[in-house]
Parts: structure tokens; C-alpha cells; sequence
């Protein structure tokens, strides 16, 4: 009998981590319902789809739809399932019914949400789902982010992939708008340091606020625009006020932020 149960728990584990594709590791291929094609996984299926010549050709897998797997050890096709019907083998040491989702590398910390509907990775444990953003954050934003409804069922706004699923990390902003981490510090790289969605700033300008009213202080406008006022919206509070133009900046009279814009004077009610 343990000769028996050895036997069968090195069929499980034969070939781990010997299979897969540069997004997963796993020892099976899936059959794509939409084109009833064969590939490693649904990003592979994607990546070679949407570089075809005809862009009526390209579409997206949707992982919940495929129904047929193959196994990569014994290559037989069979309905999604975790075990090989043939040769007995694992085919994913973690393993989604609901996604229909493999991974032989469960150091990633896989697991199901079902509120996002999807598999995350990062362990269940340093991640709660926010209703309101729609989407799995880090259990260090609970109660210390701003939400923004559905933030991550857009695309990034600097890459444009879409960030829900996407594979890369993503970063929340001050402001509650996503997008990916390696993008947000590319972004701060080349000296922007506001939202591309709501133009907030995303990090603590202060001190560049101060050597602002130093440069102002020591630049003297001439005499036909040292008295011109204009008015303003601040991007960091969104007030609206008047005050006197600098070639410099405009300076929020409610937050004294420089993240500012002129804009046309309000209308008075006739």
C-alpha cells in the first residue's frame, strides 16, 4: 500500500515546474473556444491573436469560456479538470475551477475573489476587496486611500493596458485613480507629478511650493502685468479664486498649491 501511495503521489508531482510559458508555469494547454486553437495559456492566445494583419481577427480569450484542456505530459484532450484522466498527473498545483486557471509556482500566493470574480496573487491574507474601487488592494490602504468607484476597470493611463487583470503591479494614487507601478515611477522619472487622469498631484510638493515663492519673490514682474489678476482652478482642491498673474505660477490662495490653471472669469447672475 505505501508502495502504491509513493507511486501515486510522484505521478502527481512528475514534471512540476517542467511545463508552462513565460507567464505560467503549469502542465497543461488550453483549447481556445473563440478559435479552437491550442495554446499555453489565455495571455499567449492574446499576444499572438492581436498581432494578426486583420484587426476584425484580434479578440480577447475569456478564461471562464474554455471547456478543453491538454495535457503537456501525455497530450491528451479532455474537459477542464485538475487531474489528467489519462496519466494521472497534476496539471496545475493550484487550480481554479471558476477561472479555469493552472499555475504549478504557488509561491505567487494565488487565490479566488470572488468579488473581483478572478484570481489574484499576493496571498489572501495581505489583500481585502473594496467594494466601491471594485478591485483587490493591499490590506495597508484599508481605510487609507481615497476611493474612486471601479478605479481599476480602466486602462492604464500611461501604458493603456488594462489594468483589472493585468499581470503587472499596480499602484494606488493619492487621489484613488491606478494604473501600473513600473508606469507611475517611469512617469515621476521624467519630472510629472500629477494624475494624467485628474491632474492631483501624486506626491508631496511642498518643498517645490516654497522654491516657487522664492523664484516669485525674486522676479519682478513688468509694470503692465504686475498688477494683472486672473482667475484660477486648483487641480489639488478645485477652488476657484482670483489672484495676481505670475509668469512663474499661479498660487492657490485656499491650499497654496501651484498646481493651478487660469480659466475664464465666472459668469455673474444677471
Amino acid at each position: 500500500m505505501e508502495m502504491e501511495a509513493s507511486s501515486a503521489n510522484q505521478r502527481l508531482h512528475f514534471g512540476k515546474m517542467g511545463y508552462g510559458c513565460q507567464h505560467y508555469r503549469r502542465r497543461c494547454k488550453i483549447r481556445a473556444p473563440c478559435c479552437n486553437e491550442v495554446f499555453s495559456c489565455r495571455h499567449c492566445h492574446n499576444e499572438a491573436v492581436n498581432l494578426l494583419s486583420n484587426p476584425f481577427d484580434r479578440h480577447e480569450l475569456v478564461r471562464k469560456d474554455v471547456k478543453q484542456v491538454i495535457c503537456s505530459v501525455c497530450d491528451t484532450e479532455q474537459p477542464v479538470a485538475q487531474l489528467c484522466s489519462n496519466c494521472g498527473v497534476n496539471m496545475g498545483e493550484y487550480f481554479c475551477k471558476i477561472c479555469n486557471f493552472f499555475d504549478d509556482d504557488t509561491e505567487k500566493g494565488q487565490f479566488h475573489c470572488d468579488d473581483c470574480g478572478i484570481c489574484r496573487v499576493g496571498g489572501r491574507e495581505n489583500f481585502f476587496h473594496c467594494k466601491k474601487c471594485g478591485s483587490c488592494y493591499s490590506v495597508a490602504l484599508r481605510g487609507n486611500h481615497t476611493c474612486v468607484e471601479n478605479s481599476m476597470q480602466h486602462h492604464c493611463p500611461i501604458c493603456y493596458e488594462y489594468l483589472f487583470d493585468s499581470l503587472k503591479d499596480t499602484t494606488v494614487m493619492k487621489c484613488g485613480h491606478t494604473m501600473h507601478y513600473e508606469c507611475y515611477h517611469e512617469m515621476l522619472k521624467r519630472d510629472k507629478y500629477c494624475c494624467p487622469i485628474c491632474s492631483k498631484s501624486v506626491i508631496d510638493m511642498s518643498r517645490a511650493w516654497k522654491r516657487m515663492d522664492e523664484e516669485i519673490e525674486a522676479t519682478l514682474m513688468p509694470e503692465d502685468y504686475r498688477y494683472k489678476k486672473v482667475w484660477i482652478l486648483c487641480n489639488d482642491c478645485d477652488d476657484t479664486t482670483e489672484v495676481y498673474f505670475h509668469i512663474i505660477g499661479q498660487k492657490c490662495s485656499h491650499c497654496r498649491s501651484y498646481n493651478t490653471r487660469t480659466i475664464a472669469p465666472p459668469e455673474l447672475p444677471q
